[in-house]
């Protein structure tokens, strides 16, 4: 692959729903800090070249230590974050140095995500991104719903939505560093906000491919994530 991959992963969120004072992506699962999990498998990946963790500024000096603690070679600086998860990737994106370069993007407190699907997505935009009528400006990862999904406003349903056109979206996200870091500076210069990377491209006129991700590869956001997540590495384990 002519491209090399840099990964950009967002670690300075508040944790709000996780409690107060919480520490998110330093508290331990299984032994071992939750963002460390994925720092491993993107570690792990041929493909990428570089990984810049996103933290927030008081956690830069943990950081530090723990990437040496576990020897994740790929990490050649740490970002401060800022106010809002956008905020934060826009900060990574800024760091980049190689233009060509293709970005993947990937939430520290997704820790089970497998190597596999990180290597799937990666191939997905190198083989369909390049232009032609099928051409497209990123990859992400998604697991269609389980459940029925209804829309309602002030409590009162509106409508039942069609699940089979419907996708819970995760991430790795996985874009050429151009088109993202352009979709990021208008978004930012337009005071706009997402919840996900691939809805700035979306914004402005980029198409975007979903695959099939992972029922496992869940967010910690609230404490009884944690005890999902060691149930799902215990059983990957035993």
């Amino acid at each position: 692959m002519k491209n090399k991959v840099v990964a950009i992963v967002p670690a300075a969120g508040l944790g709000k729903r996780f409690g107060s004072g919480a520490n998110k992506p330093f508290q331990t699962l299984m032994g071992k800090p939750i963002v460390v999990w994925s720092l491993e498998t993107l570690d792990a990946v041929d493909e990428i070249a570089e990984i810049i963790p996103v933290l927030k500024e008081e956690n830069m000096e943990i950081g530090i230590e723990v990437f040496e603690e576990y020897n994740l070679s790929k990490i050649r600086m740490i970002v401060p974050g800022g106010r809002e998860r956008q905020d934060s990737i826009f900060n990574g994106l800024k760091v980049v140095e190689d233009n060509d370069c293709i970005v993947l993007i990937h939430d520290g407190v997704r820790p089970l995500i497998e190597k596999a699907m990180i290597e799937e997505a990666i191939r997905e935009l190198v083989k369909g991104g390049e232009g032609g009528l099928d051409g497209f400006d990123g990859v992400i990862l998604g697991v269609p719903p389980k459940d029925t999904i209804k829309e309602a406003e002030n409590g009162i349903i509106k409508k039942t939505l069609k699940r089979d056109s419907l996708w819970a979206i995760q991430t790795p996200q996985v874009f050429p560093y151009e088109k993202i870091f352009a979709a990021y500076g208008k978004a930012i210069k337009e005071g706009f906000y997402a919840t996900d990377d691939a809805a700035l491209i979306e914004r402005y006129g980029g198409k975007i491919k979903v695959i099939m991700g992972s029922y496992r590869n869940i967010k910690i956001t609230t404490p009884e994530d944690i005890d999902i997540a060691e149930f799902l590495l215990g059983r990957r384990t035993n």
